[in-house]
């Protein structure tokens, strides 16, 4: 399977290419940031996040997609922006007919890196160990669109709490109660 994962931004789109088939065998494709220049008008900005998404696309042809959800500033504006990029990359994922998963941040940290409120180095750390790097993904929206990517591959086997219990999937399907 690959995943591209993305990091929506409107001055930098973190990316990373993904293929995965379970945790030991999850190799790094490509990684890197879509830049937009700060003084372009915001609909210029949002056609250039859209094509290098589709660009991305039509280059690994993944099986997902996975997107970083929004996550509420203090700033409104900045929110709003925000869902405007991360509207233009679903809508690209949704050009080309490809299933999109979006997780928020602690969602993606917590699969990463165990816990959901771990630090940026913490998840950077974890992701050079999980895909065997000699150094971490640079620039850091680079690294975040790495881990979207692993959080929607080994989305399944986190850990949820079903009635008080934790399970967690089988190779089969099947669900194993601890």
């Amino acid at each position: 399977m690959i995943v591209l994962g993305i990091d929506p931004g409107t001055a930098q789109t973190g990316y990373g290419v993904v293929r995965g088939d379970g945790p030991a065998r999850m190799q790094l494709i490509e990684c890197g940031v879509i830049r937009t220049r700060a003084r372009d008008p915001l609909p210029a900005r949002l056609q250039e996040i859209h094509a290098g998404v589709t660009e991305l696309i039509e280059r690994h042809r993944p099986d997902l997609l996975a997107v970083e959800d929004v996550f509420y500033a203090k700033n409104v504006r900045t929110t709003v922006v925000l869902g405007h990029a991360r509207g233009v990359i679903l809508l690209a994922g949704a050009q080309h007919g490809i299933q999109v998963h979006e997780f928020p941040p602690a969602e993606i940290k917590k699969a990463v890196a165990g816990t959901g409120g771990a630090t940026k180095e913490q998840v950077q750390f974890m992701l050079t160990r999980l895909l065997r790097l000699k150094s971490v993904p640079t620039p850091s929206d680079a690294a975040d669109g790495v881990a979207a990517a692993l959080a929607c591959i080994m989305g399944a086997r986190v850990p949820r709490l079903e009635q008080g219990r934790v399970s967690t999937p089988t190779p089969t399907g099947a669900r194993r109660d601890f």
